[in-house]
């Protein structure tokens, strides 16, 4: 019967320990998010929700196999993203420690010792003891502390997760980013290099007139300065393009130099597609990983407000030992060495001088910052994919406006030379129009990168570059975007 009681205890404890749960119970934020973006979509985009594999593979839209191949290359070896999986290890582990507090601890030892008294106190004899034998411990969750603990530690494992992700998303963007760069500093040098061949035409002509009486010093002179003007602007166009190779290949996890032969041909910048779906506001609070993150580790920290509040009640404990205890070896596994003991102990807080209360108030202040945290990072989020919609849009019209602008001065550049080499017009009509082909082809080049580094930052702020294999593991609920 004695030990009937002592097993219906223990089971009425383990049933308390599974109903009492102290601290509160995680709800996600409230969000209140337009339905559509401030921006009118214009230039291709559309408010159409994008398919989550395309956005995952945003840059096959692009149809640039050198660019897929770089990226690829990112994702197998990017040491970036290797710390990042690292830490998601870690998070895994740091779990693994906190579920195993729910669970019994058992221990096994063994001892030998052998002493002497002293004769001034004692009867100065040696004596040998030898134990062997096994200890547990269980200490029951009534109030819910060690599951707050691991509920705390499970949102901190998909935090992590989330920051993988967002690391992934970074570095997509960053790959595509300098992949852009490099072909538009290819595309500048051509051009510097095609308006150096004709400044040299003109140059040659300059001094052809010169040398036959025809014209001054000054033609001469003028037509010198344009085309060292230009040929100086080369050396650093290709310094730049030096650079933004080296860190291509740092960002695919190679040596600087490594990827040159794979960019040594000049290539034009990747199109961009003639319409993307960017959706809705909602959308990006689902698909963006920074918020995702900033709301487990909000779930995270009110975890923690249940573990504080736990340290308020009584904890109990259920120790239990077996084990051998004699003076001999020999002795050791006889049946009178057998010693065991077990029963339970519990522990109330007294007094702590505050302690618990203080501690309880600090992981609440704590759930406040999250919660202000994921507030800013979801409007964070809105502004940033706002301003690259109206940046996407803005500089494809610059784009065109800088298409008419080339035209009109390469026919310029054209009628001046024609009508200089005529005699009916001065070398300084000549002059003006080269200048002003050599900016309009150089502000092109320059656009058209830019647009579609735009459209790369637009992929980036609405959360493409990953996967949601698993819609549950969206911890989002759409209920609590408003």
């Amino acid at each position: 019967m004695r030990l009937y009681r002592r097993i219906l205890i223990v089971l009425s404890a383990c049933v308390l320990s599974a109903c009492a749960m102290v601290g509160p119970d995680y709800q996600p934020p409230e969000t209140t998010v337009l339905d559509q973006w401030h921006t009118p979509l214009e230039g291709g985009l559309t408010p159409g929700t994008p398919p989550p594999q395309s956005l995952s593979r945003w840059w096959s839209v692009f149809s640039d196999p050198v660019l897929s191949d770089l990226i690829e290359q990112a994702l197998a070896a990017n040491l970036d993203l290797k710390q990042a999986q690292a830490r998601v290890k870690e998070a895994r582990a740091a779990r693994g420690v906190s579920r195993a507090d729910q669970f019994p601890a058992v221990i096994a030892s063994a001892s030998g010792r052998k002493s002497r008294s002293s004769k001034n106190v004692g009867s100065g004899r040696e004596s040998e003891v030898y134990d062997a034998g096994f200890d547990a411990s269980w200490e029951i969750d009534l109030f819910g502390g060690i599951r707050r603990s691991v509920e705390a530690a499970q949102a901190d494992l998909e935090a992590s997760r989330e920051s993988l992700h967002d690391t992934l998303v970074s570095l997509l963007a960053e790959v595509a980013r300098n992949y852009v760069q490099a072909r538009t500093l290819q595309n500048r040098l051509d051009v510097a290099q095609a308006n150096l061949k004709s400044q040299e035409e003109t140059y040659q002509i300059t001094q052809s007139k010169f040398e036959a009486g025809l014209s001054s010093e000054l033609p001469l002179q003028q037509a010198l300065y344009n085309l060292s003007n230009t040929r100086s602007t080369i050396p650093t166009l290709k310094t730049s393009l030096e650079a933004a190779k080296n860190r291509l290949a740092v960002l695919v996890g190679r040596s600087p130099g490594e990827v040159h032969a794979q960019l040594a041909e000049h290539r034009p910048v990747p199109v961009t597609p003639a319409t993307v779906a960017v959706g809705i506001p909602a959308d990006v609070l689902r698909q963006r990983p920074d918020i995702r993150q900033a709301e487990r580790e909000l779930a995270a920290q009110t975890a923690r407000i249940g573990v504080a509040t736990a340290e308020k009640y009584p904890s109990i404990q259920l120790t239990g030992s077996i084990g051998l205890q004699a003076l001999t070896t020999g002795d050791l596994f006889t049946t009178r060495s057998r010693t065991w003991s077990y029963g339970p102990s519990i522990n109330l807080p007294i007094f702590k001088g505050g302690a618990i209360r203080s501690n309880i108030a600090v992981q609440t202040a704590k759930q406040e910052q999250a919660l202000f945290q994921y507030r800013a990072t979801v409007l964070s989020a809105l502004e940033e994919v706002e301003n690259n919609l109206s940046a996407y849009e803005d500089e494809q019209v610059r784009r065109q406006f800088l298409i008419s602008a080339k035209g009109a001065a390469q026919r310029a550049a054209n009628l001046a030379r024609d009508q200089y080499k005529a005699g009916l017009v001065d070398f300084t009509s000549v002059l003006e129009a080269q200048r002003s082909l050599l900016s309009f082809q150089d502000q092109l080049a320059q656009s058209e990168g830019t647009v579609t580094t735009n459209l790369i930052s637009l992929y980036k702020s609405l959360g493409g570059g990953w996967t949601v294999s698993d819609p549950s593991q969206n911890h989002i609920p759409s209920e609590s975007i408003r």
